[in-house]
């Protein structure tokens, strides 16, 4: 289980304190998936870095697992079994698919192994597997080997950053199957940041996160009407538009 009791986070500019994140507050359950959503800009993406320990809070604590994981680095976070994947991932020139899907794995992966994560995603398997990882690959490309990555290796919990953008229907809804499995299974929790209608209605619960702020977290029955404007007033930031039902 991870619980975050009471994060908040600051930057400084030009001189003045800013708050981006303010007493946030919630927990994963086992097993559980939850879908971070609210307007652009809100500090979904900044909390997600602040629990994978890209960013430093400013307060509060994180625990994992009944560990306080608060100080711990990048690497020891991953070690005690958090899993990203970034909005926009990083690039590795030199380094191949399958030399990358193996390193994420800890482990040399065998062909049909790596081929099997990166048709998970939505990729054709040998057209991929053996190209660099660098700057000669789409967004939307990196963005689903990125993902196969995270697939990989076992994790308590697994974070994904619209994990939608940039990648076609097609291979979105070869994403949407593997989430669904990953959800059935019950072996992992995930965190998925979107702002897409699909991947929403699979939460077993919502978080909207509006100017820093816990807005509102419940059930999906309980949210997602909220968010489709049924309730204008809990959640006015909200609109439907071409399935994202989110915008700035």
């Amino acid at each position: 289980m991870l619980q975050v009791e009471h994060l908040s986070y600051d930057v400084s500019e030009e001189g003045k304190q800013s708050e981006i994140l303010s007493d946030i507050n919630f927990t994963v359950e086992d097993g559980e998936m939850l879908v971070i959503t609210g307007p652009n800009g809100g500090g979904k993406s900044t909390l997600a870095k602040i629990l994978m320990g890209i960013n430093k809070e400013t307060a509060g604590r994180i625990i994992l697992n009944g560990e306080d994981i608060t100080g711990l680095s990048i690497n020891e976070r991953a070690q005690a079994g958090i899993g990203f994947a970034f909005q926009q991932p990083p690039r590795f020139k030199g380094m191949t698919v399958r030399r990358l899907l193996s390193l994420a794995a800890g482990e040399e992966l065998t062909e049909e192994k790596c081929c099997g994560l990166l048709s998970s995603v939505g990729l054709c398997a040998m057209e991929y597997i053996d190209r660099e990882a660098d700057s000669t690959l789409s967004g939307g490309e990196m963005k689903r080997i990125e993902i196969a990555t995270v697939l990989a290796k076992k994790h308590n919990i697994c974070i994904f950053d619209e994990p939608e953008a940039g990648i076609d229907l097609w291979s979105f809804s070869m994403l949407i199957k593997r989430f669904e499995k990953i959800h059935k299974e019950k072996k992992e929790s995930l965190i998925l940041i979107s702002h897409q209608e699909k991947i929403i209605q699979m939460a077993d619960r919502i978080m909207v996160i509006s100017d820093g702020k816990l807005d509102s977290i419940g059930p999906t029955a309980e949210i997602m009407p909220q968010l489709l404007g049924e309730d204008i007033d809990s959640c006015a930031c909200m609109k439907e538009k071409g399935g994202d039902i989110c915008e700035a």
